[in-house]
């Protein structure tokens, strides 16, 4: 592991990866590699996820390609050195600011989106001008094997390497003196990131999670607000960090939300959702066993059957929860969506700002001041009003959590800017000084305190 970072690192210094056409080149590599591996690719999340074609293609493939695409429309303009002005105290100066890259760059993924995330990271790692290092999960093992091998046919170890194995592998390289960062994955193992990464001083970028909530109140269009979450939560299976995690649904639209939202589940996945060969499993046996004990709580009123072979749990909605409940106590990450029932929108901002910050937050209602009460009243780290997910397909939108949901962003332009130190600089003239800033000057204080004061 010292040796491949030591490597990048000579590499990184040499300047090969600073030039605005070796980044571009980079990127058009990226895309042609995608094109190249997009039936292994497929094969791979059908096999570790049971993704369909269209569901991994969209959600994974044709999401990068976009995030290149804008990359490459834009990455010479981001590049370009800022000019910013200056106070009267600097006449004479020119001031701006480089995009420096950090140097050589670690990207830990995980399972759930395990090409996406994998190299969405490095998209804006490559436009800043790092080297990285690519850790895939080891519970998606053949999409970490695609992963591998596509890359080392398209890029040379010295520049963006993957290194696989298991969390003491991702410990090893954790010791290793990185110029940078960056993590998607749970809370808990955020956490031992961050901790580790303190130890150098290690900048980070911790894409984390949290219990999203999705707000329907009673001026809601029941059903597009239904569809809409359907497709949110149950896309594979609930296994996305900004899928609504549970349902505040106002009591006087409360029981056609569940009809509408029962009409569109059959809709998408069928009657008999556990034989449809489309939807995703659960990752493992472990996720799955979790998952499965919480439909013992409360009352299902929609789906709740499992298949223990497959490792699939049917599109579920629960009700009689309370905040006490084991499914409300950690983020699902799976296809079971509890409901809670409110009257006013007071009680669900009091219990929302209580708990951690949520990744995500979808609001479903009309009434632009209750739009603007919520948005401005919770902290979250973004989301939709009358819609779920769609934010993240927005490259001009930075991506990202607060607090226990997170720590910077990424997406379009905040992926470079993630990726780059932004280096202020002062270029003074030499024609001219300004001597009232020396010891001794007579007008020296009154000068700052005209000027500055």
């Amino acid at each position: 592991m010292n040796t491949l970072v030591k490597l990048q690192k000579e590499w990184y210094s040499d300047g090969h990866t600073k030039s605005y056409e070796f980044r571009k080149e980079q990127l058009l590599t990226m895309k042609k590699m995608l094109d190249t591996f997009e039936e292994p690719i497929l094969k791979a999340l059908k096999f570790d996820l049971g993704k369909s074609e269209y569901e991994a293609y969209t959600s994974e493939i044709a999401f990068l390609k976009s995030e290149i695409n804008d990359h490459l429309k834009h990455l010479k303009t981001w590049m370009a050195p800022t000019k910013v002005k200056a106070p009267l105290t600097h006449t004479g100066t020119k001031n701006y600011i480089i995009k420096e890259p950090y140097g050589t760059t670690l990207v830990i993924a995980p399972w759930n989106y395990p090409i996406q995330l994998a190299l969405a990271p490095v998209i804006g790692a490559i436009a800043g001008g790092n080297t990285v290092i690519i850790k895939p999960s080891e519970l998606t093992p053949t999409v970490s094997w695609v992963i591998k091998r596509m890359v080392e046919q398209y890029f040379p170890a010295h520049y963006i390497a993957v290194v696989e194995g298991d969390k003491e592998t991702t410990q090893e390289l954790l010791d290793q003196p990185l110029d940078y960062v960056f993590f998607t994955g749970s809370v808990a193992v955020g956490r031992k990131v961050m901790e580790q990464a303190s130890k150098r001083l290690t900048p980070v970028t911790l894409e984390l999670g949290g219990k999203s909530p999705a707000i329907v109140h009673h001026d809601a269009s029941i059903d597009l607000a239904a569809k809409r979450i359907v497709w949110g939560k149950f896309t594979n299976a609930g296994q996305t960090c900004i899928a609504p995690d549970y349902l505040y649904v106002h009591h006087e639209i409360k029981a056609d939300l569940v009809a509408a939202i029962k009409k569109y589940i059959h809709e998408f996945y069928g009657e008999e959702s556990l034989l449809n060969e489309d939807y995703v499993k659960i990752v493992n046996r472990q996720h799955f066993d979790r998952l499965s004990a919480y439909l013992d709580e409360g009352e299902i009123l929609i789906g709740g059957r499992i298949d223990s072979n497959k490792l699939r749990v049917e599109p579920t909605v629960m009700d009689q929860i309370t905040w006490e409940d084991s499914v409300m106590q950690e983020e699902i990450f799976g296809p079971i969506l509890p409901i809670l029932t409110y009257d006013e929108l007071d009680e669900v901002i009091d219990r929302v700002e209580k708990r951690p910050k949520p990744l995500a937050l979808y609001y479903f209602g009309e009434n632009e001041d209750d739009q603007k009460k919520i948005t401005e009243s919770l902290s979250f780290g973004g989301g939709c009003i009358n819609d779920t997910l769609y934010h993240i397909l927005n490259p001009h939108l930075p991506f990202g959590g607060v607090g226990e949901s997170g720590i910077g962003s990424y997406h379009g332009k905040a992926s470079f800017q993630t990726f780059t130190h932004e280096k202020s600089i002062t270029k003074q003239t030499t024609k001219f000084d300004q001597n009232f800033r020396y010891p001794g000057s007579k007008l020296g204080l009154k000068v700052i305190k005209k000027v500055m004061g």
